[in-house]
């Protein structure tokens, strides 16, 4: 009998983290395949003749998909679980990005992008909610940290595989085939995945205009929302143009500077683990100090690439873009525990829907910004600066939100 009881006991330990197996699996192909716009935009620019500002305009359109879905989605799964959903997804983002590759007119490829983004920002607070529910708040820096590995991981997959493979057979054959790869993976995790039985709402649904002014009258929600704007544009200006700025300003080659991705989004999703780490254990789960630490290097190393000479060589550019791909790559599972926490439990996917969506005008904005800079002052030193200070800003907002929480009794 007491073996049968410990059995049992096992099974209800490892199901957590079969789930998170499979949220894990579902961020990442999505990931893999939105977030090849950063990695690809250069064949994509070259293909299409287009401006930086309009490369800028490709992660833009996505992540206005992902400003779309997000509150809308987060409503829904609050509602019917995950599991649905994550077949849903999939089909979205590689549907349109299968009929992107068809396209030869830039203004449908925005559009194609945008649908994708849909799905890749619908991801986001159903991947969240399941986190949320499987996990007691304990573990949960460490899961999301996990589960958001895969967003760092399928964009430096994206340029570790996809940017090789494209710049020999076209970008538009290699992104057909990876969407079919992504599509098959979401019909895996959704025969695999079951929802926690936490996720049933016996209370029936919530009103939906209740529910946004919830959202809309919690000032620590607001605040973190706002501040993940600044880091997640940020972080798009990275992912966007560090392979344009080895490249070109470097003259390092096309190869290595993808590698250079690479690197600084593996440093991201050991970012997301460690950083995850850092807030449960070494903060107690004050995870809002572990942003300001994020923030202020993350400045450090966008000032350092403001004024690096163009000679500087491959091995010099890699501790640098391990430093800023660690901080601002890594900050995601933090802000989507921070949204998910300081609202009730019933309102976790909706929190964290909301908080992406005030946050996506943030990676809608400022890679164009970054690009049109670039391209009026010819440099990309002022393109950094602009970060730096972003980074300025965001450091204020997180003091203000711990002096909040502190009102709160939540510090």
């Amino acid at each position: 009998m007491n073996t049968v009881h410990q059995q049992m006991k096992r099974e209800v330990y490892r199901e957590p983290w079969r789930m998170l197996a499979c949220l894990l699996l579902a961020q990442l192909l999505v990931a893999f395949i939105g977030r090849s716009v950063g990695p690809l935009g250069v064949l994509i620019g070259e293909d299409l003749e287009l401006t930086k500002s309009q490369i800028g305009m490709l992660p833009a359109a996505l992540f206005l998909g992902q400003g779309l879905a997000s509150i809308p989605v987060g409503f829904v799964v609050d509602q019917t679980g995950s599991k649905k959903l994550l077949l849903v997804i999939s089909l979205c983002v590689g549907g349109s990005f299968i009929l992107m590759t068809f396209s030869h007119q830039f203004g449908f490829v925005l559009l194609l992008v945008a649908i994708g983004g849909l799905g890749y920002g619908a991801m986001h607070p159903v991947t969240n909610r399941g986190i949320i529910h499987w996990f007691q708040k304990t573990q949960r820096g460490f899961a999301m940290g996990i589960k958001q590995t895969g967003i760092t991981t399928g964009s430096a997959l994206a340029g570790l595989v996809l940017l090789p493979l494209a710049s020999v057979y076209g970008w538009r054959h290699v992104v057909a085939i990876a969407c079919l790869v992504l599509i098959i993976g979401g019909v895996v995790t959704f025969t695999l995945y079951h929802d926690s039985v936490r996720e049933t709402n016996s209370q029936g649904k919530s009103r939906f205009v209740y529910s946004m002014k919830h959202m809309l009258t919690n000032k620590p929600l607001m605040i973190v929302s706002i501040s993940a704007m600044g880091l997640s544009g940020s972080q798009l200006c990275l992912v966007t143009y560090i392979v344009i700025y080895c490249y070109e300003y470097l003259h390092i080659s096309l190869f290595l500077s993808g590698v250079l991705l690479v690197i600084s989004e593996i440093c991201g999703s050991i970012g997301r683990i460690v950083w995850g780490l850092i807030s449960d254990r070494l903060f107690k789960g004050k995870r809002v100090i572990v942003l300001m630490i994020i923030s202020g290097i993350a400045g450090v190393a966008s000032l350092t690439l403001a004024f690096l000479p163009s000679f500087t060589t491959f091995l010099m550019m890699i501790p640098i873009t391990m430093v800023f791909g660690f901080a601002i790559s890594g900050f995601n599972a933090l802000w989507m525990n921070v949204a998910s926490e300081v609202v009730d439990v019933r309102f976790s996917g909706l929190s964290s829907g909301f908080s992406i969506t005030l946050g996506s005008l943030g990676v809608i904005t400022l890679p164009p910004l970054f690009g049109f800079i670039v391209d009026s002052f010819g440099s990309f030193t002022a393109g950094w600066l602009m970060i730096v200070g972003v980074m300025i800003v965001v450091f204020l907002l997180l003091l203000l939100l711990i002096l909040e929480l502190k009102k709160k009794a939540a510090y």
